[in-house]
């Protein structure tokens, strides 16, 4: 495994950043700015869990804040939809974001999810004749609210924050273990669903580059080097743990798509864990 500097070594780290939601992904990448140096501020509506070395603001933004935002260099959002009675909580959160902001940072980013091309399952990936890996210029395509709510907070983020978006692939790392437990408990699994992932370390110095990157691109796929089927990834598991592979759903629906993540490893020095092989190594070695 390599830990290779996620950024050329003239980029610059925003000196004060603001963290929206700041769950398990945020306060990684917190952590790490705080450690280059870096201050950061989170926005969530329980604060009382986060590291004591990040200033906090408990709010819940469905509604407006109750006083204005100081300046920020920075913003990095990783609030997630729910979609419900309430419907998504973007129109409302990004609004009251946006008006509580003195100005527009300097970088904003909007942490999204590759369900925004859940629509591409049902396509053929395989064979001579079939579809090419999706990139960042494909359209998405949904099929559910998730991808819905997904598709209009990217919008709303570029519209009133002009922020990059950032869209990863099936998040894993240590905490995200729940395809380990299922393999150890023998679920079947459809083996034929393509899967695209991206460990959650990489994840982090993915958008930390993203911060510090002079010329970054608007759009970014946050996956691994190896799209693979679920199968391939579940025998890896079973053989490493010393159990049974787990059984095929049925009937097996596959479907699932195939991603492009040229564009982020070109931004990245080599990824810590190109592939899911490394990943889930590191995590069954703990």
């Amino acid at each position: 495994m390599t830990d290779a500097s996620s950024t050329r070594p003239d980029a610059t780290r925003p000196d004060v950043t603001l963290l929206v939601g700041c769950g398990a992904l945020g306060t990684a990448l917190g952590e790490r700015l705080v450690a280059d140096g870096g201050a950061v501020t989170a926005i969530r509506r329980d604060a009382s869990a986060l590291p004591a070395a990040f200033s906090t603001i408990e709010a819940d933004l469905r509604h407006p804040l109750s006083s204005p935002l100081p300046a920020f260099d920075a913003v990095v959002i990783t609030l997630p939809p729910g979609t419900g009675p309430e419907g998504s909580i973007y129109p409302a959160a990004l609004t009251h974001l946006a008006a509580a902001l003195p100005a527009r940072p300097g970088r904003v980013l909007f942490v999204s999810s590759t369900r925004v091309f859940e629509g591409y399952g049902s396509e053929e990936f395989d064979g001579p004749d079939a579809r090419a890996a999706l990139t960042e210029s494909d359209p998405t395509r949904t099929t559910g609210e998730r991808g819905d709510a997904l598709v209009e907070g990217e919008q709303l983020a570029v519209d009133l924050l002009g922020a990059i978006i950032v869209r990863p692939a099936g998040i894993y790392g240590p905490g995200r273990d729940s395809l380990i437990r299922r393999v150890r408990e023998g679920a079947p699994v459809d083996h034929e669903r393509r899967t695209n992932r991206i460990h959650e370390h990489d994840l982090v110095r993915l958008l930390e580059a993203l911060l510090r990157a002079e010329d970054p691109p608007a759009l970014v796929h946050a996956i691994d080097q190896e799209p693979v089927r679920l199968g391939e990834v579940v025998a890896h598991i079973a053989a490493r743990l010393g159990v049974d592979v787990p059984p095929h759903t049925s009937p097996e629906v596959g479907g699932g798509t195939v991603l492009d993540g040229t564009r982020a490893h070109a931004m990245l020095d080599g990824l810590a864990f190109p592939t899911f092989r490394e990943g889930y190594d590191a995590m069954l070695e703990v």
